[in-house]
């Protein structure tokens, strides 16, 4: 396995018989998930190994000639997107550009820094109609009849961009009606710019459903009936990722929506948020250890030494513990003293090490997350796949701009 994880919840004690009724609940869950993995209309059909995508890699052959991407959207659109460019850069070499939220100056920049005809645009909206992704493709002004430089991936229906494709003659790609924004890096939307910055698809996807081995299973037991158990007893709020990998900060992006959106319903669910460190010691750390225990903590870590290591200048006596020390050892001694402290207080808190940067290894962190969401979801009669506070937001919206 490719990621090790380290649980430290067990520290709250929860009465047996409910452990017990919690235990029943995952088991059918779990059928659930394996018998919705197999079934084509089910959002987890794309951690199927046999996922039927709406493209074909001869197709996108046209496209890998460029060396500049950038990729529109909102959401589950591009966050998928960007945690595989954030959590794979020394492999990546081309350079791609996130057009994730509304912003006058970066759309401006970049117009004036490169010829947009000699860059590749990926624009992708579920809806097709994502104010926000149209607003940033019009402003751009990129759109021409006959353009071989962008593709465009929505639901095939009365859209504006599905309409744009055919009214533009432009490359289009279905977009799966049944596969939910934050649930669909590994589909169309992940992989079609997974495929184009040249990541290796196939180990990407190779570890997708090892949560669902026999060991595996058991591991993901443990863990959904006690997150569920310390949702349940409303002593905790917040979710704190405290990363101290900073090629994983774009994934916890991904992670935070997928967690919000999907739990975040009938007053129930966490506040996640992402806690840089050891930056963050400086200046949060005060309120996590003395602050209101409302709060639990997924630690991200990956303890491999570095080469470079200090080298002091004669007479620095004060220092002298940072001699011959690497930047990592040095990280890794902050994160263990705040274990230290988390176990002395009795804060629950996950500790999730990094064994290696690979595709792989992004892969399974995406799909232990979305099996764990869903799980967790379900087992507190949550409907995880649907959005409707947010649904009425993008509304209103329209409403006031109409």
């Amino acid at each position: 396995m490719n990621l090790v994880l380290i649980n430290k919840t067990q520290n709250h004690d929860f009465k047996k018989s409910l452990i017990k009724s919690l235990s029943k609940k995952f088991e059918k869950v779990f059928t659930e998930i394996k018998n919705e993995i197999s079934n084509e209309n089910k959002t987890l059909n794309v951690l199927n190994k046999k996922f039927n995508f709406n493209f074909k890699t001869k197709d996108l052959q046209k496209f890998k000639k460029f060396k500049i991407i950038a990729i529109i959207g909102m959401g589950g659109s591009i966050l998928g997107a960007e945690a595989l460019y954030n959590f794979l850069d020394k492999k990546i070499k081309k350079k791609v550009y996130f057009f994730n939220n509304i912003n006058e100056n970066k759309i401006k920049n970049f117009k004036q820094k490169y010829n947009l005809s000699k860059i590749l645009f990926i624009i992708i909206s579920k809806s097709g109609n994502t104010i926000e992704t149209l607003s940033n493709t019009y402003a751009l002004k990129i759109l021409k009849k006959n353009s071989k430089n962008i593709i465009l991936i929505s639901e095939k229906k009365n859209n504006a961009l599905f309409s744009l494709s055919k009214k533009l003659n432009l490359f289009y790609i279905e977009h799966k009606q049944y596969v939910g924004g934050r649930f669909s890096v590994l589909s169309e939307v992940g992989i079609i710019p997974a495929y184009l910055m040249e990541v290796n698809v196939p180990k990407l996807r190779s570890k997708i459903l090892e949560s669902l081995k026999i060991k595996k299973k058991n591991f993901l037991k443990k863990n959904t009936i006690k997150l569920v158990q310390l949702i349940n007893s409303k002593k905790f709020n917040n979710l704190i990722f405290l990363n101290y990998v900073p090629n994983l900060e774009k994934f916890l992006f991904w992670c935070q929506q997928l967690i919000a959106e999907s739990l975040g319903k009938k007053n129930k669910g966490f506040l996640p948020m992402i806690s840089n460190t050891p930056k963050d010691h400086h200046s949060l750390l005060q309120l996590y250890l003395d602050g209101p225990k409302d709060k639990i903590f997924y630690i991200f870590s990956y303890d491999k030494q570095s080469k470079e290591k200090i080298k002091l200048i004669k007479n620095t006596n004060f220092i002298n513990f940072l001699n011959n020390k690497d930047l990592n050892t040095i990280k890794k001694a902050q994160k263990n003293a705040l274990i230290k402290s988390f176990k002395k207080k009795k804060v629950p808190f996950r500790e999730f090490k990094l064994k290696n940067f690979s595709e792989e290894t992004l892969g399974e962190l995406f799909s232990y997350f979305i099996f764990e969401t869903v799980v967790i979801g379900k087992m507190l009669n949550i409907n995880p796949f649907d959005q409707p506070a947010v649904e009425r937001v993008k509304i209103d919206t329209k409403k006031m701009l109409s």
